[in-house]
């Protein structure tokens, strides 16, 4: 499962649409919208989104997951518009046969996804709008 919405998901309907008996373990990540930021406080944020292009690059993403880390499925959801504080951005599950490389390609995907799908964040707060910068997480 890829899918880029403005709508808001199913945590439970994400992680059922991988699931399958040969799986020992799945691994999710879902990303909320904070309440601060860089010492401001938030309001909410707004997500722009090249929809046809981030499709693709997630579609990529999860292929390279499946082949580099030998997991069994990959669904990811990530969300645009505007969105309030603690609703869910984005999300992604991994179902393999064992803990340790459903947890890597779980954090591996995401910090691809981070680095090369094309989305912008605007964070509204009182002082003004602000676009956020992507954060580069390194890699051990």
């Amino acid at each position: 499962m890829i899918r880029v919405t403005r709508e808001d998901f199913s945590v439970d309907e994400v992680v059922a649409s991988i699931r399958s008996g040969g799986m020992g373990a799945i691994v999710t990540f879902l990303g909320t919208v904070r309440n601060s930021s860089k010492g401001r406080d938030v309001d909410r944020i707004e997500i722009q989104v090249y929809e046809e292009m981030a499709v693709k690059q997630l579609q990529a993403i999860r292929e390279d997951v499946i082949t580099r880390f030998g997991v069994e499925d990959v669904a990811i959801v990530h969300r645009y518009g505007s969105l309030g504080v603690s609703e869910n951005i984005m999300m992604i599950a991994v179902g393999a046969g064992h803990r340790p490389e459903a947890f890597e390609a779980c954090r591996y995907g995401l910090e691809t996804i981070k680095e090369k799908v094309p989305l912008w964040k605007k964070e509204f707060t009182p002082e003004g709008e602000y676009w956020i910068e992507g954060e580069k997480y390194e890699r051990a």
